[in-house]
C-alpha cells in the first residue's frame, strides 16, 4: 500500500515538483490530474511554498501529489504568453522584502510604491532593505536616500539601509530572515542573492553585476525557489520582474492600500470619493498638507488610471 504524507513544495519545474516532506526529505513529484484553484485564472496550479498532500510511490524517492491546501496568501505577475491569466510567483509566506537600491541599479519609486500596495492587497507583511548603502558616495546620493528612508518610515514601513557586502551584517540579515518564510524581490543586480548568502553562505546562490552601459543588473535567477536556512526558515528567491501584479479589486479599494491615506478615507465629504478632484476630499488636503508624500500619491494616480 502506497503511504501518504504531505509537505511544501520549493521548486517547480514545468511539470515536475520538488517537495519537502514535514520530516525534511526532499521527494520529487508529479500531479494527479488538473487541480482548480477558485476564482483565480493561473498558468500554474502548484506553486512554490504550497502545501500539498502526496502519495510515496513505492520504489524511488518520488511521488504524486494528489491535493494542495487553502493558501492563506500569494504573489501573482502577469502570464507571459497569455495576458488575461496569471502566474503563482509564490504563497504562503510570513513576509515579502523588497531589495531595493538608490543607485546601480535604480530603483523607482513607484515601484517601490506598487509593492508594497500588492502586500497590502495580500496581507503580507513588506520590508523595504535599501541595499549598497556603500555607493552613496555623494552628500546629494546621501540626503536622496535619506528623504526615501523617511517616506517610507513615515507611512508605518519597516525601512533597512543595508550593505550585503559587508560580513559584519550577516547578523542583522540573519535576523530579518530567521524562522520565517520570506519572499525576496527586486530589481536583477539590487541584491537580493548576496545578501541571502551573507546570512547563510553554505547556500552560494550565484550572483549577478550590473551593466555599466545601462546600470540595470544581469539576471541570475531564472525562477523561484526556495532555500531552507541552515540557522532556521525559508527564503524565496525570485528573478527580477517589473512590478507585483493587482488582482480582483476596484478602483474605490485602491486607497486603502496606501497605509497613510488610509486613515484619512472616511473623512471625506463624500462616501464614494476616489481622491482626484472632489470638493471635500480629505487625502488631498493632506497631500497639500505634505502628510501624504507627492511621490506616492502620484503613484496612486498611475494605479488609479490603469485600474480603468
Amino acid at each position: 500500500m502506497k503511504a501518504e504524507s504531505s509537505g511544501m513544495v520549493i521548486r517547480t519545474t514545468g511539470s515536475f515538483y520538488r517537495v519537502r516532506e514535514d520530516s525534511g526529505q526532499i521527494r520529487d513529484c508529479t500531479l494527479r490530474g488538473k487541480i482548480r484553484i477558485q476564482g483565480l485564472k493561473s498558468t500554474n496550479p502548484i506553486a512554490v511554498g504550497d502545501r500539498v498532500s502526496f502519495i510515496k510511490e513505492s520504489a524511488g524517492e518520488t511521488g504524486t501529489i494528489t491535493d494542495i491546501a487553502p493558501r492563506k496568501n500569494y504573489i501573482l505577475r502577469k502570464s507571459v504568453k497569455l495576458s488575461s491569466q496569471y502566474h503563482i510567483l509564490c504563497s504562503n509566506i510570513d513576509q515579502a522584502i523588497l531589495i531595493a537600491t538608490v543607485e546601480e541599479p535604480f530603483t523607482p519609486l513607484g515601484y517601490i510604491d506598487r509593492f508594497l500596495v500588492s502586500c497590502e492587497a495580500y496581507h503580507i507583511p513588506a520590508v523595504i532593505v535599501f541595499n549598497k548603502t556603500d555607493r552613496l558616495m555623494t552628500e546629494k546620493l546621501q540626503d536622496k536616500a535619506n528623504d526615501w528612508y523617511q517616506i517610507y518610515r513615515n507611512c508605518g514601513y519597516t525601512v533597512l539601509p543595508f550593505c550585503a557586502t559587508e560580513a559584519g551584517n550577516a547578523e542583522q540579515a540573519r535576523a530579518l530572515l530567521k524562522d520565517k518564510i520570506s519572499f525576496l524581490a527586486g530589481h536583477s543586480g539590487a541584491g537580493k542573492s548576496s545578501l541571502i548568502n551573507l546570512a547563510d553562505p553554505c547556500l552560494n546562490l550565484k550572483t549577478g553585476s550590473v551593466s555599466i552601459a545601462s546600470g540595470k543588473g544581469k539576471h541570475t535567477t531564472t525562477f523561484a525557489e526556495m532555500f531552507e536556512l541552515s540557522f532556521g526558515g525559508f527564503v524565496i528567491d525570485a528573478p527580477g520582474f517589473k512590478e507585483m501584479e493587482l488582482y480582483a479589486f476596484t478602483r474605490a479599494e485602491l486607497s486603502h492600500y496606501f497605509p497613510e491615506m488610509r486613515k484619512y478615507r472616511d473623512q471625506c465629504r463624500f462616501s464614494n470619493c476616489i481622491h482626484t478632484k472632489e470638493p471635500g476630499c480629505a487625502i488631498l488636503e493632506e497631500v497639500r498638507k505634505g502628510n501624504i508624500p507627492e511621490s506616492r500619491y502620484h503613484t496612486y494616480l498611475g494605479m488609479l488610471q490603469s485600474l480603468e
